[in-house]
């Protein structure tokens, strides 16, 4: 006998989860209409969320800081020393400055600016517009009044350009108000505080209603302050970029600008009242010191008067000579020294501990000027962050220390500066007693005049220094520049959303993937075969082939000379069947795992197909339960083989007939069904029937009952060569096939083939149903042929 296993037959993965990409996009083609409508779909939800949405528009600008905006009375180069010395650079201005601009203060003032508080909506078939500076009317509120607001308020107002009347109505915290005005400015009086009304000059009214809404202070804010970014363009420059998100680019245009402007008028502000300060301290100093010059000028009057002097004497002018050099200096020196103390009293005044410092006031000493500007502009710093932080932000906190430790640096400066100015003096006065001595035998009168003419000078100094920095001030005063140049004036840069082709795209994307997750969960949910894919992941059991549905009435699919796919069909799973079965091996059974699946259509057809082969077939039906073989073919009722294995009949050959379909093809039916099918079975006389058959026919076909319900095939398997084991698409479960496993992992039935029966590739339904009605408690009741 030969051995069937050595015709290999295609193998099929044991692995369920074993897919090709290929199988996976079959899949999904026989789908294709699921994948239009889904992109439809998605593609007209776009459409509409892109004509009802209100787009949003990116505007942006950029400013450029002046380095040294609050170092403005620096003398010299000491404060970029002093700069170096603490740390600080531009890199931790331009960190302060986007701080400024995103402050609560800045953004309050750039909205009370622009009235941005105010919106003018005007409702569209699609989608509603604010008019923004096309209202032919200007709603207000005093700023009082704006300020203390907890909600919106909202109203309609409408124009009548040709009556020249103005319309408004609504609710406000309970009280209705419907009126209308016939002369402009009016007000109405609410709850809240009067609204006023001005015409907008050069815009017209076209008779349309509007939809006033006026929001409270920090909704604005907040809505502003999020949608605004301030970054700086690189670590290097001294440069920031303005942007902001917004539905109306204009309100954006507006905003940056007016930003810029407001900064630039704050920073301004803060570098007039250092100026003042400045001037303030100068002006008391002048005022001090003009006493104190007209008293030693009255002095040295006083004293010319007594003593009868009108002019110095020639002698002693050699004599003064070199010492007058020396008594100049010490005047030098005792100027710096009324500055230094002057600015010592005013520091360590408790009244001027948060007050900028002077620092345009004649002081020389390069280290203490440098120290006292860096002082002035971190003081202005925090009075500028204050505004938006409190004094608990580890910003306000680093920048108290700063402060804190420069004021300590200037008290140790000035302290240094006394000392210094003290030597100075010390030697100076010296050098003047040196020589005085020379001239002590001079007129008591003269010594004395010149001394009283040295207070005069030394006075006389320090108040034309005083006037001369005053003049300095006031034209510093008068020369403030901004802080912040405009690079770029604000422009559209995008629109931010929505974004079309990231839609269309993703439209794409979900029109693909929803159904493609369906189709796929369809196919987890599945739990019956459908394709020949299907039966490849789950079963180990070597395929024969796949026959197509057979949606015709008549039993008998196989055609001579016909070309038609269920024609083709089944000469490949003969011809797999003959090349498996070899030439000494005759003998197979049909079988399926329960009844419906298709295995008497299928060994009828298969016996016709093998049969147009000029071989001799015999179709035997050992189905003894629900015997369909004699109906399918439209034989006559006579006895069958249960009448051989039951001994009413001796010899087998009385008992075959002709087919009717084929000359070469033969049957034995059933016949009558026995209460005792699986003992009959189990008979030695099947044994001796088949021996003697098989030297009959070229091939025997037998037509058996189900696997998984009764016991009737296995019990055939002794006298078989091999099984066909027939699954039917879309109604063989799973489950079935993992049977089919079993089956043939216990050995219980002999070379295991199977035929995958009634596939549709385009899965439009299926018509077999065989209906059987099995008896003996295993089966389904017995219905209509469905072909």
């Amino acid at each position: 006998m030969t051995d069937i296993n050595s015709v290999k037959l295609p193998e099929n993965a044991s692995n369920e989860e074993t897919i090709s990409i290929m199988e996976i996009l079959l899949r999904f083609v026989r789908y294709w209409k699921w994948f239009v409508v889904g992109i439809a779909i998605a593609l007209v939800i776009v459409f509409l969320y892109l004509r009802y949405t209100t787009p949003v528009y990116n505007v942006s600008s950029s400013i450029i800081l002046k380095e040294a905006r609050n170092q403005r009375f620096e003398p010299g180069l000491g404060g970029l020393d002093m700069m170096s010395l603490t740390g600080m650079g531009t890199v931790t201005n331009l960190e302060n400055e986007i701080f400024v601009l995103q402050s609560r203060s800045m953004i309050r003032n750039v909205i009370n600016r622009l009235n941005l508080h105010t919106s003018y909506i005007v409702e569209g078939r699609i989608k509603s517009t604010d008019l923004y500076k096309q209202s032919p009317i200007i709603v207000s509120m005093v700023q009082s009044k704006l300020d203390s607001l907890t909600q919106n308020i909202e109203f309609a107002m409408k124009m009548d350009h040709d009556a020249g009347t103005v319309s408004v109505s609504g609710i406000f915290d309970e009280m209705e108000v419907d009126t209308v005005f016939n002369v402009l400015p009016a007000q109405i009086h609410t709850p809240y505080g009067d609204i006023s009304f001005t015409r907008r000059p050069g815009v017209e009214g076209n008779g349309r209603e509007l939809n006033v809404v006026i929001q409270y202070p920090d909704a604005v804010i907040r809505q502003y302050r999020n949608s605004l970014s301030v970054q700086q363009a690189s670590r290097q420059a001294s440069v920031l970029d303005l942007s902001i998100n917004t539905p109306y680019p204009e309100k954006g245009k507006d905003f940056l600008n007016m930003l810029v402007e407001v900064y630039n008028n704050e920073t301004i502000e803060d570098n007039k009242m250092e100026a003042f300060n400045t001037q303030a301290f100068i002006n008391e100093r002048i005022l001090i010191i003009n006493e104190e010059l007209s008293e030693a000028e009255r002095d040295v009057e006083d004293y010319k008067r007594s003593q009868g002097l009108t002019d110095l004497q020639v002698d002693l002018q050699r004599s003064m000579q070199m010492g007058s050099q020396y008594e100049q200096q010490l005047v030098q020196v005792e100027t710096q020294l009324n500055v230094v103390s002057s600015l010592d009293e005013y520091i360590n005044d408790p009244t001027n501990e948060n007050k900028t410092i002077p620092t345009n006031v004649g002081l020389e000493d390069p280290t203490l000027a440098a120290t006292t500007s860096e002082y002035n502009r971190l003081v202005l710093e925090r009075e500028r962050l204050s505004q938006s932080m409190t004094d608990d932000n580890p910003a306000m906190i680093r920048l108290d220390e700063q402060i804190s430790g420069l004021r300590q640096n200037i008290n140790s400066s000035i302290q240094s500066v006394q000392q210094g100015l003290n030597i100075q003096r010390r030697d100076a006065r010296n050098q003047t007693n040196i020589y005085g001595g020379r001239i002590g035998s001079m007129p008591t009168q003269e010594r004395e005049f010149m001394e009283l003419s040295r207070e005069q000078q030394i006075k006389a100094s320090l108040f034309l220094m005083l006037l001369q920095k005053r003049e300095e001030n006031a034209l510093q005063l008068a020369a403030t520049a901004n802080s912040a140049k405009v690079l770029d004036e604000a422009i559209l840069e995008s629109k931010v959303s929505p974004r079309t082709m990231i839609l269309l795209l993703a439209a794409l994307m979900l029109g693909v993937l929803i159904p493609a997750g369906i189709i796929y969960l369809m196919d987890i949910l599945q739990y019956r075969i459908r394709t020949r894919a299907d039966v490849d992941r789950i079963t180990k059991v070597p395929v024969l082939g796949e026959i197509p549905i057979h949606d015709e009435e008549d039993n008998i699919a196989v055609m001579e000379d016909e070309t038609r796919p269920i024609d083709e069909a089944f000469r490949m799973a003969r011809t797999n069947l003959l090349l498996a079965l070899g030439s000494e091996n005759k003998v197979v059974v049909f079988t399926s795992t329960v009844s419906g699946e298709g295995k008497t259509f299928m060994a009828i057809n298969m016996a016709i197909s093998t049969a147009l082969l000029d071989k001799k077939v015999l179709l035997l039906g050992l189905d003894l339960r629900i015997p369909r073989l004699r109906e399918y073919l439209g034989l006559e009722a006579k006895d069958g083989v249960t009448s051989y294995l039951s001994g009413f009949e001796k010899d087998i050959d009385e008992l075959i007939v002709p087919s009717g379909v084929h000359p070469n093809l033969y049957a034995l039916p059933a016949g009558a069904i026995p209460p005792n099918p699986a003992e009959l079975l189990s008979r030695d006389t099947l044994d001796k029937a088949i021996d003697k058959l098989k030297d009959e026919f070229d091939y025997i076909f037998i037509d058996s009952a189900p696997s998984a319900q009764v016991t009737d095939t296995l019990v055939l398997s002794r006298v078989t060569d091999a099984t066909v084991y027939v699954c039917r698409a879309d109604y063989s479960s799973k489950g079935n096939l993992r049977f089919a496993n079993s089956l043939m992992e216990e050995n219980k039935l002999k070379n295991m083939m199977l035929v995958v029966n009634g596939v549709n590739d385009f899965h439009r339904g299926y018509g077999y149903g065989y209906g059987y009605g099995y008896g003996y408690g295993y089966g389904h009741k017995r219905g209509k042929k469905q072909y």
